[in-house]
């Protein structure tokens, strides 16, 4: 009869055989460690491992532990003057920094450090990961040496392959050379036993496009196990996890993987090795040794293999979770909402139904909300035209006087164009330039009269796409006779090129008007030298800005925050609402209004209004 011991007392019992007895712990330790990895870290499993260890060394703060890191790349490399290489950059490298703990990732690893620690540092223990139990066992004779040990067998391997596959009557194998494995190198030793009873294809050590290949076309009951890939075969070289992804893209059949991160590449799963755990586990041992403990009398840690399977991929396949292996973890598969937040989905739920009745009441106030919106743009509306009629009829003498310059002119032609035709012998040339004349002092006239109808029209509140330049253009131009009238000098200055806005073009110029007929009136006292300039300009690259500033003695600086107040004036007849109804039109446009004293005498009125997109 034979008995089966479980693996973590047969690999106590192996570290008990190697390591000889009566080494005493040390006392003192320098706290820093040398991590030597077997790849180059460009995969995802190193990186996770090294983040796991770093991890757990950190964990402590009172540790203070100094970590070196080296890639030795080993998977890429090799040869006899490539490992001296290796030996002569770390002696020199590290010859005036002491080591605690030596962390040897990977068998082949180990090897090259237990080689070298004679010369390069005796005595210093070491922690091994990713070493498999056979592989342990044929070191040999070691001192001062713990470390964790995995379990992922191919019977592992096919055990899942059979779970994810019914039937299964072939198995495929796919990765680098065995001796140039790190995870899984002592697959290669278990075939026999482990594919007794299938058809195995071997493609161990094969080109990328040979792989790509073969496994597109793979017969029904068949499943891929994939050790790990490192290289095309051809010259360009890459992390496992990346050829795990080539693999899957063309492969007709489910790939088993025994390392988490390939998962996520398009592994569907099976009894995995997690690079964190490993780490971890690893970087408690260090923290054991660093304390104070002899490395060989540490006893090591046995990490098994745990069942992990991908939600995604087993969808594609059609594969059930229980035909799944006891105990198996689902990776990759989105939680519902309920699922993840159960508590907080009842009580999300338990207050829809309040958030329900008060979404209805925000509802409705804001159905008033926007009727009073409405019903003040159509006050604001009737306002600003009320307004427009005032500041008509106190511009109506320049009206007038600029409608008798077109009619005057009409007049004097008519009777001069009748005195011709009085004549014997009419002379037609001059009678055509008498009506051309005509005709074109009528248009002027409509011109008048079109402008002030303009301005005068009750109309909504409408936005459209305008040019600032121009509405300041026909402002000045309609006021260029009362200015005329009053001894007051006009001057424009605009931007090059067009400031495109979106606005009501008669409101805007009923602001424009009012900032200007202010400015004149504010110098009424100024016996010369009246001067209106304005500005338009780009404020930014989203803001245009207008000016208006006059050559006037200014706004009494206590008043000057009261100018846009409804019904504040400082003129003996004025209504006090133009400059309230600016602020409002430039508000209702989402732009700014403010007044300033110049600094060298005048005010200036200034707004901006946001550029149309």
């Amino acid at each position: 009869m034979f008995r089966i011991i479980p693996l973590k007392k047969l690999v106590v019992g192996l570290f008990a055989l190697l390591v000889p007895p009566g080494l005493s712990a040390q006392e003192v330790r320098s706290h820093s460690v040398l991590l030597l990895d077997q790849s180059d870290l460009r995969g995802p499993f190193y990186y996770q491992l090294s983040a796991g260890l770093r991890g757990a060394l950190g964990a402590r703060a009172e540790a203070r532990v100094t970590i070196y890191g080296e890639n030795l790349d080993l998977t890429r490399f090799g040869g006899a003057a490539y490992e001296e290489s290796l030996k002569r950059h770390l002696k020199e490298k590290y010859r005036d920094r002491p080591i605690g703990v030596i962390v040897a990732n990977g068998a082949r690893t180990l090897e090259h450090v237990l080689h070298w620690r004679e010369e390069l540092w005796p005595g210093i223990p070491i922690v091994l990961a990713l070493l498999d139990a056979t592989q342990l066992a044929k070191l040999g004779r070691t001192v001062n040496v713990t470390g964790v040990v995995t379990n992922n067998s191919l019977v592992g391997a096919i055990k899942a392959a059979r779970a994810v596959v019914p039937g299964l009557d072939t198995i495929v194998l796919v990765g680098d050379r065995w001796d140039r494995q790190s995870l899984f190198r002592h697959w290669g030793e278990e075939i026999p036993a482990a594919t007794s009873g299938l058809t195995v294809i071997d493609l161990i050590g094969q080109k990328m496009s040979e792989i790509r290949k073969r496994v597109a076309e793979l017969p029904e009951r068949s499943a891929i196990v994939y050790s790990g890939v490192f290289s095309d075969g051809e010259g360009t070289y890459y992390p496992a996890a990346t050829a795990m992804a080539m693999l899957a893209e063309k492969a007709n059949r489910p790939i088993v993987v025994g390392a988490e991160p390939l998962l996520a590449t398009g592994g569907i799963g099976g009894y995995s090795l997690i690079a964190t755990e490993i780490g971890a586990d690893a970087g408690r041992l260090v923290l054991r040794v660093l304390d104070g403990e002899q490395a060989g009398e540490v006893p090591p840690v046995v990490r098994e293999a745990r069942p992990l399977f991908n939600w995604n991929q087993m969808q594609r396949w059609n594969v059930s979770e229980s035909s799944l292996p006891e105990g198996s973890e689902i990776r990759l598969r989105e939680p519902t909402f309920f699922e993840q937040y159960r508590w907080q989905s009842l009580a999300i739920f338990a207050a829809l139904f309040i958030q329900a009745g008060l979404i209805l009441f925000l509802l409705h106030e804001r159905h008033l909300r926007h009727d009073a919106e409405a019903e003040s743009r159509i006050r604001m509306s009737e306002l600003a035209h009320v307004n427009r009629q005032a500041t008509a009829g106190e511009l109506s003498s320049s009206f007038a006087h600029e409608l008798n310059q077109p009619l005057g002119s009409i007049l004097a032609n008519a009777e001069s164009a009748e005195m011709i035709l009085r004549s014997e012998r009419p002379d037609l040339d001059e009678i055509r330039e008498i009506v051309a004349d005509i005709k074109r002092d009528d248009q002027r006239a409509g011109e008048v009269i079109r402008r002030l109808r303009g301005y005068l029209t009750r109309t909504p509140f409408e936005t459209k796409d305008i040019d600032l330049n121009q509405i300041m253009g026909e402002v000045f131009k309609f006021l260029s006779v009362q200015a005329s009238a009053r001894n007051v000098a006009l001057y424009l200055q605009i931007a090059p090129g067009e400031l495109r806005i979106k606005g009501d073009p008669v409101q805007l110029q009923q602001v424009i008007l009012n900032l200007v007929v202010n400015s004149m009136d504010a110098m009424a006292a100024i016996p010369y030298g009246r001067t209106v300039i304005g500005r338009t300009e780009l404020n930014g690259g989203s803001l245009a800005a207008i000016s208006i500033s006059d050559s006037g003695p200014g706004i009494p600086s206590d008043k000057l925050s009261q100018v846009f107040d409804p019904f504040f004036t400082t003129k003996d007849q004025g209504m006090g609402i133009g400059l309230s109804i600016a602020r409002t039109i430039i508000l209702a446009h989402k732009g700014q209004i403010w007044a300033e004293n110049q600094s060298g005498g005048g005010a200036a009125f200034h707004f901006t209004l946001p550029l149309a997109a």
